[in-house]
């Protein structure tokens, strides 16, 4: 298809690889849809998302609706005559009526290997559950949740230490360039969505900051996941004396420690060693409120913790 009309509905980072990629390819769209203005920052201030700032930078019209259920939104993007809609990391769910508009449909960016992780987080579900492999699909878009026909996939090893800010950045460009591959062959028809295999389906929910925190009942292998998991966002956390929170940006498992969970064996050079429900972790790097991050020994030696339990 010759110079396809092209609208892009997306947010965060993740979303702006895929907008900037079709850009420079030639794909630029006649508008892009973003979330609303939001507070960010210690002063609150109205920030707009990655993803508007560069299409203002550009000239490229921009439209920020709260709900996409709005009639006259409908009626914009019909009066736009796209011919496909792309998504990737938007924010809000496209209602039928939204999801007809396009003549080739709506084609989703989505950060794993469907039906494996569907919803709101696969990043940090993929790390949670220990996988060893992830990737990004090109899925047209149908009224269920990340449940469409795949058009194509992509995939990588996640490495042993990687974090889900990490694999987030390299999954956000692996994404933008099988966008940029296989655009023109689904607007001309030259490949065709294959259905997902429901039997397959994994979810992976919305993250709470009360996800992060960690359970020392838990293995030491599922509290480094969780640590690697939640960085950078919530960040993983656990508190000392039920007051001190105190978050954890990079751990590692040890062997098994003879001690009730959560108990504080060795704090030193080496960082603070914890018991678990079973191995111990050791807390390589923290930070403690309204402070930088810094190695665990500048911790050690600032308390005393050896004897106590972190909740």
């Amino acid at each position: 298809m010759k110079d396809p009309r092209v609208i892009f509905a997306g947010t965060p980072d993740f979303a702006l690889a895929s907008l900037s990629a079709l850009v420079e390819a030639g794909f630029a769209p006649v508008a892009v849809l973003t979330q609303p203005d939001r507070p960010a920052g210690r002063g609150k201030r109205m920030t707009a998302s990655p993803v508007k700032r560069f299409a203002t930078e550009r000239g490229i019209p921009v439209m920020q609706p709260t709900t996409l259920r709005d009639e006259g939104i409908v009626n914009e993007l019909q009066a736009l005559e796209p011919d496909v809609m792309i998504v990737a990391a938007y924010g809000l769910i496209l209602p039928q009526n939204v999801l007809d508009i396009p003549g080739r449909g709506c084609v989703n960016v989505h950060a794993s290997l469907l039906p494996r992780w569907r919803g709101a987080a696969p990043i940090q579900a993929a790390i949670l559950a220990g996988d060893e492999t992830s990737g990004v699909c090109l899925m047209a878009m149908t009224a269920g949740l990340d449940c469409g026909p795949v058009f194509a996939s992509a995939s990588l090893a996640i490495a042993a230490d990687e974090t889900a800010g990490e694999l987030h950045d390299r999954l956000a460009k692996l994404g933008s360039e099988l966008l940029v591959a296989e655009l023109g062959n689904i607007l001309d028809k030259k490949i065709t969505a294959v259905p997902q295999d429901e039997s397959a389906a994994t979810y992976a929910g919305k993250i709470q900051t009360r996800d992060a925190r960690l359970d020392w009942s838990q293995s030491a292998s599922d509290l480094a996941r969780c640590v690697r998991a939640y960085s950078p966002v919530p960040g993983a956390f656990f508190f000392v004396d039920e007051s001190l929170r105190v978050k954890c940006w990079r751990a590692v498992g040890i062997p098994e420690i003879d001690a009730a969970p959560g108990t504080v064996v060795a704090s030193g050079p080496d960082g603070i060693d914890v018991a678990c429900g079973s191995g111990g972790l050791r807390l390589l790097e923290l930070q403690l409120p309204g402070k930088r991050r810094v190695e665990a020994r500048e911790i050690a030696n600032q308390l005393d913790l050896v004897g106590r339990e972190l909740s």
